[in-house]
């Protein structure tokens, strides 16, 4: 059983790496930027959002996905997605805005020196095996988790989730949403989850690992990797800003 399971591995392994060649043709180009505010001044960034910026990007054609606090958020950040058809689109958006004279009033009040002290931006394109689910819940909780493989193994990590962890996240009452992996790296993988709550996450979690077939498919890529596939896994709950489109 075991060396069949290693066998489908590897099949999948270079059937994933023709989809995933195919699919980046035509995949949106995502941006996944974190602003962090500055003491005390979050909820005038996400009044800003809410009031100015968001339309802005709606203006010069930046497609606003979603707004999320972290639901423990110690830093006051603000989490934001966004989608082009294309980077050389997001070239073309960003230079109008640049010009926009309503965007260079709005910008100087998110310089450090006002309403942030910092912005970090993240470029990712979808996996083939995404659902890109972008349907709306009114009160359920998101899940950003972020891995990173050990060299060479993103393709196992892929084939993994391809084959056998998306069927089994939905077999234990997790919404799979977008898979991601970044531009420039060869070693992460990104997604979204939603669940009930951060307590349903937890059960669901906790019945997921116990599965004989996540053992089984566990095993079989760790086998073939000779050791796990991945060195670190991040996790953080997000609750969606009042303007987010994806809810």
């Amino acid at each position: 059983m075991k060396t069949n399971l290693i066998f489908l591995f590897f099949v999948s392994l270079f059937a994933s790496r023709l989809a995933e060649a195919q699919h980046k043709v035509n995949t949106p180009y995502y941006e996944m930027r974190v602003c962090w505010a500055a003491e005390g001044k979050l909820p005038d960034l996400l009044k800003a959002y809410q009031e100015n910026i968001v339309k802005l990007l709606e203006k010069h054609h930046i497609k606003s996905v979603g707004y999320w606090v972290p639901a423990d958020n110690k830093e006051s950040k603000l989490v934001c997605l966004f989608s082009y058809p294309n980077v050389e689109a997001r070239e073309t958006a960003w230079k109008n805005m640049g010009k926009d004279p309503a965007w260079k009033k709005t910008k100087l009040a998110l310089e450090p020196s006002g309403l942030v002290t910092k912005i970090e931006s993240s470029f990712f394109l979808e996996t083939d095996y995404s659902p890109a689910n972008f349907s709306s819940q009114v009160g359920r909780v998101f899940e950003l988790r972020i891995y990173t493989t050990t060299h060479y193994n993103l393709g196992l990590l892929n084939a993994r989730f391809r084959n056998h962890t998306l069927a089994l996240f939905s077999k234990y009452g997790m919404t799979n949403l977008l898979y991601m992996t970044p531009v420039g790296k060869d070693n992460n993988l990104t997604y979204f989850l939603s669940h009930a709550s951060a307590e349903a996450a937890k059960a669901s979690f906790t019945a997921f690992v116990a599965d004989e077939g996540w053992k089984k498919a566990k095993d079989a890529s760790e086998l073939l990797a000779n050791g796990p596939i991945t060195s670190d896994i991040k996790s953080e709950f997000l609750v969606p800003t009042d303007f987010s489109p994806w809810r």
